[in-house]
């Protein structure tokens, strides 16, 4: 976003912090509606989320907050659906969040409420996919949180002591999706008259299950086999071009004037590449959190599809075809500027597994060894740029 926006805005996090801080969040309009609903139609209230304090998708104490929010303004019955991180922290520690969550609720429900977690599962096999990328994800969360159809247990802890148990090699990001019960019955399906608040806020992987939601007859990504008459709302606006989703809490940076905008102001041919992981970078964030083209004509997007494997199993993920194409472009000798992502040390790199991510790393050094050399035959210019 910093890099395409040429300037530095508040993001999601320190905006939704200083509006909850503030008290501006439980004064907004959408948060009145999401409350007045349930208490009209004596309903429940969900959360859908990242529950980890990691502030790179969510944090915990701001769905925290809006518990305690919720019982102060007589909220009687709330569900939560939790998804788990080990990415953006350690790798198995759930059981933290979880315990810190369930700490909450108790001293909630002490006050008569109903409040409980009612299903979850790790980011990267429950929900949160991304750009497209397998939508079979958004089809289990869909599954466990609204249908309440996955594997059954007790309580989210022992669904998570319970994978570690099968699996001792799996980690948060990738536990099966869950589903809690109480008398063979699931706790928490998401019904008519109910309000669902995505607390993520940020947009990537957020954007595909607030479709989900949102869209009604024109939704075909897979069969939802009910869809509740619910008030939806994500943490924030998720994509500003698309207006997704329709109801969000805190409104997002106005983010004009991209590099890309200048770029095409001034008739510059511009390429941007990447696979399906990253692809978004380098166009949605790139471009202020807008989806497609600037100027079509002088912009060429590509986008290589990416793998459906876990990404420790192939590090050298699509480097080597980003390469090719990137080379391609570049000789072309249409474009005056190119930018470029290779996933590998972020993707593989959060696997934690340490001969995957050497790998990983050797191939995209050898990509760039090529990509450079090019560039330099070309009498152009080569940054490179890294967060991870």
């Amino acid at each position: 976003n910093a890099l395409g926006a040429g300037r530095i805005f508040d993001q999601g996090a320190k905006l939704v912090e200083n509006s909850i801080n503030h008290g501006e969040f439980f004064k907004s309009d959408t948060w009145k509606k999401l409350v007045e609903r349930v208490k009209k139609n004596n309903s429940t209230f969900h959360f859908i989320g990242l529950l980890s304090d990691g502030n790179v998708h969510a944090h915990i104490r701001h769905v925290l907050a809006m518990l305690r929010q919720c019982s102060q303004e007589g909220v009687q019955k709330v569900r939560l659906h939790i998804l788990l991180d080990g990415r953006d922290v350690y790798e198995k520690s759930a059981s933290k969040y979880i315990g810190e969550t369930e700490k909450l609720l108790t001293e909630l429900n002490q006050k008569g409420h109903d409040y409980a977690i009612a299903s979850g599962g790790g980011r990267m096999i429950t929900t949160m996919d991304r750009y497209n990328a397998d939508w079979s994800i958004v089809k289990r969360g869909w599954d466990a949180h609204v249908l309440g159809k996955a594997r059954q247990f007790s309580s989210a802890l022992q669904a998570v002591e319970t994978f570690y148990k099968e699996d001792p090699n799996v980690n948060d990001q990738y536990l099966p999706s869950f589903v809690i019960v109480k008398n063979e019955k699931p706790v928490g399906t998401i019904e008519n008259g109910d309000s669902v608040v995505f607390f993520n806020f940020r947009g990537d992987r957020a954007i595909e299950l607030s479709m989900a939601f949102d869209q009604g007859q024109e939704f075909n990504k897979f069969d939802r086999e009910r869809v509740p008459d619910v008030l939806f709302a994500g943490m924030m606006e998720y994509d500003g071009d698309l207006h997704i989703p329709k109801h969000y809490l805190v409104s997002p940076p106005l983010i004009e004037r991209a590099v890309s905008v200048y770029m095409c102001d001034n008739k510059i041919k511009t390429f941007a590449i990447s696979e399906t992981q990253k692809f978004g970078h380098v166009t949605y964030f790139w471009n202020g959190n807008k989806s497609g083209f600037v100027c079509k004509d002088l912009e060429t997007y590509v986008e290589i599809p990416s793998d459906k494997v876990q990404f420790d199993k192939t590090p050298a993920m699509k480097a080597y075809e980003i390469t090719d194409k990137t080379i391609e472009l570049l000789k072309s000798g249409e474009y005056k500027f190119g930018r470029v992502n290779f996933p590998n040390g972020d993707m593989v790199g959060h696997t934690g597994v340490e001969k995957a991510i050497i790998e990983s790393v050797e191939h995209t050094d050898s990509c760039m060894n090529k990509l450079i050399k090019v560039v330099n035959e070309l009498r152009g210019i080569t940054v490179v740029l890294a967060d991870h």
